[in-house]
C-alpha cells in the first residue's frame, strides 16, 4: 500500500514554535512501523517557519515575506536533521524533497519529480516533502506558488499513484458546523462526494503558526479524490490513529475516491 501523510505545523510543533519532542517521536515510530509491515510512505511535512520561529526566538511567525522565508530557511534544516535522527533509530532512511508550483505545472518538471520519488521509493527511502518556503514567494498568486501543504500532499499523492492520502491535523475531522464554536456540532464519518453543501463546512484558517484550515483540506480532498485516491483527514495528537486506520476502523473523516487513477 502506498500511502502519503500530511502533518501540519500545529501537530509537530507547540503553540511558540518549539518542536512537540514526544509527538514527532511518535510519528516517525509509526511511519517506520509501517514501512516495516510493507507500506511504501511519503511524508509531506508543514513546520518550517513555525520551528525556524522557534529556533530563531521570534514572538511569532513573521508578517513580512522576507521575514517568512528566513524563518522556513532556518526551520527547514532544523526539521530535516530531526527527521533523519529520528527516522535512522528505526534503519530507515529520508530525503527531502522541496517543490514549487512552476515544478508540479510544468509537465517537464513535474516528470522528473515523479522520476525521483518513485526512484527513492523503490530503494526504500522514505522522502519528506515540503514546498520550498525559501523561494515561493506567496504575494505573486497561485501560479508560482502553492501555497499551503494540504493541497500539495494532494498533489503528491496523485503524482506517485497512491492508494491513501492522510492529513494529520488539529481537529478529527470534518464536522457539521465548528466544533469550537457549537459543541454539538457532529464528526461526518464519510463523504462520497463534495458538494456545495459540503464546502460551505469550512472554516477559516488554522493555527497561528500555520496557513492551513478546513476550506484548504477541501481543495485537497476534490484533488486527491477526483484522482480516485480515498484521503481522510484525522487528528495527529496521536499518530497511532494510523494503525487502527490501516487496520479499516472508521478514524476521522474519510473522503471516497470517485475519479480514475
Amino acid at each position: 500500500m502506498r500511502i502519503v501523510v500530511k502533518v501540519g505545523t500545529s501537530t509537530l510543533a507547540h503553540a511558540g514554535g518549539r518542536l512537540n519532542i514526544r509527538r514527532v517521536e511518535l510519528l516517525c515510530k509509526v511511519l517506520s512501523d509501517l514501512k516495516n509491515a510493507g507500506c511504501e510512505v511519503v511524508l509531506v511535512s508543514s513546520g518550517a517557519i513555525g520551528m525556524g520561529v522557534g529556533k530563531l526566538g521570534l514572538k511569532g511567525r513573521p508578517e513580512d515575506m522576507p521575514g517568512k522565508q528566513a524563518a522556513a530557511a532556518v526551520g527547514q534544516c532544523e526539521l530535516m536533521y530531526t527527521y533523519d535522527k529520528l527516522f535512522a533509530e528505526y534503519n530507515h532512511t529520508v530525503a527531502q524533497i522541496l517543490l514549487t508550483a512552476d515544478d508540479i505545472q510544468d509537465s517537464g518538471r513535474s516528470c522528473h519529480v515523479h522520476d525521483a520519488l518513485e526512484q527513492l521509493l523503490s530503494w526504500g527511502v522514505l522522502p519528506i516533502v515540503n514546498e520550498n518556503d525559501a523561494v515561493a514567494i506567496d504575494e505573486i498568486g497561485i501560479h508560482t506558488t502553492i501555497g499551503e501543504n494540504d493541497s500539495l500532499s494532494a498533489i503528491v499523492a496523485k503524482l506517485v499513484g497512491a492508494d491513501l492520502l492522510v492529513l494529520l491535523s488539529d481537529i478529527d475531522g470534518l464536522y457539521t458546523e465548528d466544533p469550537h464554536k457549537n459543541p454539538d456540532a457532529t464528526l461526518i464519518p464519510v463523504v462520497e462526494e463534495i458538494t456545495p453543501e459540503i464546502i460551505s463546512l469550512a472554516g477559516g484558517a488554522g493555527s497561528s503558526l500555520g496557513s492551513g484550515g478546513m476550506a484548504t483540506k477541501l481543495k485537497a480532498a476534490q484533488i486527491a479524490t477526483s484522482a480516485g485516491i480515498d484521503m481522510v483527514i484525522t487528528n495527529g495528537e496521536d499518530p497511532e490513529r494510523l494503525y487502527a486506520l490501516l487496520d479499516g476502523k472508521s478514524i476521522g473523516t474519510k473522503f471516497v475516491g470517485r475519479g480514475e487513477k
